[in-house]
Order: structure tokens, then sequence, then C-alpha cells
């Protein structure tokens, strides 16, 4: 079974048991917390950054040993982050709900969640914790899914970033209703990283749709690259984790120094 199928069945299993100890009756009928616009803050003039805070990951291992969510997203507020992705995957990102929590009450700037979400309660559960965007991927979910979870959240108040890496998901997603599209640039099966990904697949997609580029954004080139290719954003991780000042990192992939 490869990485990714290992994920959803765990991922299967984790939500099941959420729904036996919080239930989505009681998730619906929950008070909410307030919202900042997630697709606003990418239409503005120049490229936005989303800068992400996560552990770990499967092909990276532990990223950072001085781990501080509450830190690091200040820093990252500071130096011109337009949104904070945060991934809360535990089992093989080290994420946890947790530091959405705690970096909504540090922050601003809207607040993506980085899940793997293959259920509507995943959702629901999103906006309830405060977040202000969702992450949904095209290669584990159906388009009859997509649809279904980008309306829940359209519904709630969620904006959705749908994430693609081959051409037929483009062509898949842009019958959902979807307004965001990101190209993950690694692909989730081999995990190998290549920013061509993006450069070849934002020629399928029309211009009226925002565009993100994700994974694999390490230079101040890279950005360029991509700023000249019309997208509107760009979702870096990594290299922000693992550079020793991950304010200086941001500052310097956008051309603020």
């Amino acid at each position: 079974m490869s990485l990714l199928k290992n994920i959803i069945a765990h991922k299967r299993e984790e939500v099941e048991n959420k729904k036996k100890f919080y239930p989505l009756k009681t998730l619906r009928n929950s008070d909410l917390p307030g919202m900042t616009n997630f697709q606003s803050v990418l239409e503005k003039k120049g490229i936005s950054i989303i800068a992400e805070i996560k552990r770990m990951s499967p092909s990276a291992g532990f990223i950072r040993r001085d781990f501080n969510p509450i830190q690091l997203a200040k820093t990252y507020e500071e130096n011109g982050a337009r949104a904070i992705s945060v991934l809360t995957d535990a089992r093989y990102f080290g994420g946890s709900i947790d530091d959405i929590l705690e970096v909504k009450k540090t922050v601003n700037v809207p607040i993506l969640r980085k899940e793997f979400i293959i259920d509507e309660y995943q959702i629901y559960e999103s906006r309830f914790m405060g977040c202000d965007a969702v992450l949904l991927i095209a290669g584990i979910l159906t388009s009859v899914q997509l649809k279904r979870f980008i309306s829940i959240a359209r519904e709630i108040g969620l904006a959705c970033l749908i994430e693609v890496h081959k051409k037929n998901e483009i062509e898949e997603v842009l019958t959902t209703g979807a307004e965001i599209i990101g190209i993950n640039n690694r692909n989730l099966d081999t995990l190998r990283v290549d920013i061509v990904t993006s450069l070849k697949l934002k020629r399928v997609i029309p211009e009226h749709y925002i565009t993100v580029s994700e994974s694999g954004i390490r230079t101040r080139r890279d950005v360029r690259r991509l700023e000249e290719s019309g997208f509107h954003a760009l979702l870096i991780g990594e290299t922000l984790m693992k550079a020793e000042e991950p304010g200086n990192k941001l500052r310097e992939l956008s051309g603020a120094e």
C-alpha cells in the first residue's frame, strides 16, 4: 500500500473516532468564531506568500527542532506572509489541532488548514476551530465529493484551496465550482518535487481562477518564475521551516530585501 493510501486509511479511522466523542450534529450547532477573508488576500497586488507551519513530513522527517508555532506565526506575519498554513495531521506530519488554535489567537492573517480531508465532518471541524480556509486534494476525492465539500464550506464561510497535480485533475476541478486552485509540485505517490509541474499545468487553468503553487519553492528565482507565469500565491513550507531565520528567508523570497 502506498504512503498516500496509508494516510487516507488512517484518516478514515481517525475521523470515525472523533465522531463518537464529538458528533457532527454538535459541531453544526456550535457557536463559530470570527473569520478573516482568505480569498481576498490572495487577490491583492503582488504575489502572496502562504507560509506553512509543520513539524515533520514523511520525506524530510523532523524539520525543525526548536518548533514553536506561536513564534513562527508571529515571525511569518511580521515579515510579510499574507496567510498561514497549519498542517494538522498528527501521525505523518506531527501536527495538532492545538497548533491551529494557538496560531489563530496569535495573528490577524487568514489561516489555512492543511489536512487530508475525506469527510464533511472535517470541514465543520475546521470552521469550529477558527480556520478561514481548508485544503481539498483532488487526487483523493471524487468530483461529487469535491462539489459537496465546496458547497458545505461556502455555506459556513470557509474558502477552499483545491489541490491538483495532474491535467486530468484540473479538468475535473473546473466542473466543481472551485475558485482557488493549487498546483502541488510534489507528487504524492513518489514524493518527488519539481516546480516545472506548476509552470506546465498553469496553462491549463482559465485566467479567472486564483492559482497557487505549492511545494519545492526554494529561491527568489523560483518565486520570480512562478510570479511571471501568473500565479497569485505561493505556499511555502520546508524552505521556511528549515531556515535558520525564517523571517529573513521569507523576506528574501518575497523580494523585500
